[in-house]
C-alpha cells in the first residue's frame, strides 16, 4: 500500500501534514524518477490553485526541483487541464499541479503529470515513494553549474486560451448567441480568470460568480460541490445554463434553466449522443467508472452506445481510453476527458462542449437532459480507522450484509462499497428506485461498517 500518494496525488492539510520538508522530498524524488532517462537538463512546469498555502508549497516544490538540477517554469494560478495541456505543448519533461481540488482551503495537494500531459500511473508514484524513503535523496543533489534555475511564466496561460480560440471560435461564430446567457461559478479557484476570458473570446454572454479568491474562500459554499447558489442565480436571472467548476478546474457540473442539476453522467450522455450523431464518438463507446448511475447503462443500451466501466478515478478512465482508442470518458463527479483535445479532465472544455451540443440541437438544457433517466442514489461515508479502511471486503459479516442487500434488489438496484483514497472513510453507495428505502439501507450499512472497522 502506498504511503504518500492517494487516488489523486498527495493531499493533506498544508504545512502540518503536507509540510515544506515533505514537498521538497516529493519534488526531488519526482524529478529523478520522471527524468532519469533523459539526456538533457529536465524542465518541469508548476501550476497551482488559489489556496493561501499555494505559494508555500510552490516554493518548496521549486527548491526540490532546482536542487536536483531541473529547471522550473512557474505558471502561477492556472487550472489543472491548462497545466497538462502546456506540458505536452511545450514538450516539458513533467509538471506538477499544487491543488486539493474540491477540498476546503486548509488542504493542499501535489499531482504529477508526465511529459505527455497525463497523470502519472500508480507504478511511477510507487517508485517516487521508494526513492523518497530510500535514503538516496542526497545523491541526487546538483552542484555548481548543474543547479537548476526557475523563471516565472505567467504569460503561458495565453497558449491555453489560444487552444480554445483555434478549436471553437469559428464554430461559435456560426451560432446565434444573442438570446443565450450562461452563469459561471469558478469556485474562487483556478479558473477564476481564464474561464471568463474563454467565454468572452467565444462571444457567449455570461455572468461570472465566485471569482474573487482570497486564499481561504476556495470551494466555500460555491463551485461544483455547492450548487445551491448557482441554482438560485440561474432561476432568478433567467439564464439558459449554469456552469460550476471545482477548485482546480478539472471538473464541471451544470444547472439547467429551471435550476435542476445536470451531473457528470447527464453531461456525458448529452455529449456522447451529440458526438455519435455527428460520427465523432470513436467506436461508439463511452468510458465511465463503476460510480456512474444505473441509468447510464440503460441510456447506453437504448442508444446503441457501448459503455465501458472502470474502477473509480479519472486516471483509470484515461488508461482504458488510451488502451482501446476511445475518445470520450469521465466520472459522475464531472471529470470528463475529451481525448481528441486534452488527456485530462477539463472543466472549461466540458462546459464549452455542452453549450455546443445545445446550439447544434437547438434545445434547452432541460430537454437534452431527458435523454437519460437517473435512478435515486445515496452516498454515505462510514468513518473508520485509517488502518482498516481497505479491510471492508475481508470482513465476513460485512460481506454477508452486502450480499443480502444485493439479493433484495434483484437487478433493480446495486450496492457499491469503496475506501476513500485520501481520507479515513469507506464510501457506501446504493442505487434503487425508492429514495427513502435506499437511504435507510445505506445508513444501516454505513453504521455497521463503522462499528466493525472503528
Amino acid at each position: 500500500m502506498r504511503k504518500y500518494f492517494g487516488t489523486d496525488g498527495i493531499r493533506r492539510i498544508a504545512n502540518t501534514e503536507l509540510t515544506p520538508e515533505l514537498v521538497y522530498r516529493v519534488a526531488k524524488a519526482g524529478a529523478y524518477v520522471l527524468s532519469k532517462h533523459t539526456d538533457h537538463t529536465p524542465t518541469i512546469l508548476i501550476g497551482r490553485d488559489t489556496r493561501i498555502s499555494g505559494t508555500l508549497i510552490e516554493s518548496a516544490m521549486t527548491a526540490g526541483f532546482l536542487s536536483y538540477g531541473a529547471n522550473v517554469k512557474i505558471l502561477g494560478v492556472l487550472p489543472t487541464p491548462a497545466v497538462a495541456y502546456l506540458t505536452k505543448k511545450l514538450k516539458a519533461d513533467a509538471s506538477v499541479v499544487i491543488s486539493a481540488s474540491h477540498n476546503t482551503y486548509e488542504f493542499n495537494g501535489v499531482k504529477y503529470f508526465s511529459n505527455l500531459g497525463m497523470k502519472i500511473p500508480d507504478s511511477i508514484e510507487e517508485e517516487i515513494e521508494e526513492v523518497m524513503d530510500s535514503g538516496k535523496l542526497d545523491e541526487f543533489t546538483a552542484c555548481n553549474e548543474k543547479i537548476g534555475v526557475s523563471e516565472i511564466c505567467l504569460d503561458l496561460a495565453d497558449e491555453y486560451l489560444y487552444f480554445f480560440r483555434k478549436t471553437f471560435e469559428e464554430t461559435f461564430e456560426g451560432f446565434d448567441k444573442s438570446n443565450f446567457t450562461v452563469a459561471i461559478d469558478t469556485a474562487n479557484g483556478a479558473t477564476y480568470q481564464v474561464a471568463e476570458k474563454v467565454f468572452k473570446m467565444l462571444g457567449i454572454q455570461y455572468h461570472i460568480l465566485n471569482n474573487t479568491p482570497d486564499g481561504v474562500n476556495i470551494n466555500k459554499g460555491c463551485g461544483s460541490t455547492h450548487l445551491e447558489g448557482l441554482q438560485e442565480f440561474v432561476k432568478e436571472n433567467h439564464c439558459d445554463l449554469g456552469i460550476a467548476y471545482d477548485g482546480d478546474g478539472d471538473r464541471c457540473l451544470a444547472v439547467d434553466e429551471n435550476g435542476e442539476v445536470i451531473d457528470g453522467d447527464r453531461i456525458m450522455a448529452i455529449i456522447s449522443n451529440a458526438m455519435k450523431e455527428k460520427g465523432t464518438l470513436k467506436k461508439d463507446t463511452l468510458v465511465a467508472t463503476v460510480m456512474s448511475n444505473l441509468g447510464m447503462k440503460k441510456y447506453a443500451e437504448e442508444n446503441q452506445i457501448q459503455l465501458i466501466q472502470t474502477k473509480v478515478g479519472d486516471r483509470y478512465v484515461l488508461e482504458e481510453m488510451l488502451k482501446e482508442g476511445y475518445n470520450l470518458g469521465g466520472e459522475q463527479s464531472g471529470h470528463i476527458i475529451f481525448l481528441d483535445y486534452n488527456p485530462t479532465g477539463d472543466g472549461i472544455l466540458t462546459s464549452v462542449m455542452l453549450i455546443k451540443a445545445m446550439f447544434e440541437k437547438q434545445k434547452k438544457a432541460s430537454e437534452l437532459a431527458k435523454i437519460i433517466k437517473i435512478y435515486p442514489q445515496i452516498l454515505i461515508n462510514a468513518k473508520v480507522s485509517s488502518e482498516k479502511k481497505n479491510d471492508y471486503d475481508k470482513d465476513p459479516e460485512i460481506k454477508a450484509k452486502i450480499e443480502e442487500l444485493e439479493k433484495e434488489f434483484s437487478g433493480n438496484g446495486r450496492v457499491l462499497i469503496r475506501p476513500s483514497g485520501t481520507e479515513p472513510l469507506v464510501r457506501v453507495m446504493i442505487e434503487g428506485e425508492n429514495q427513502e428505502y435506499i437511504t435507510t439501507k445505506a445508513k444501516e450499512l454505513a453504521d455497521f461498517i463503522e462499528e466493525k472497522l472503528k
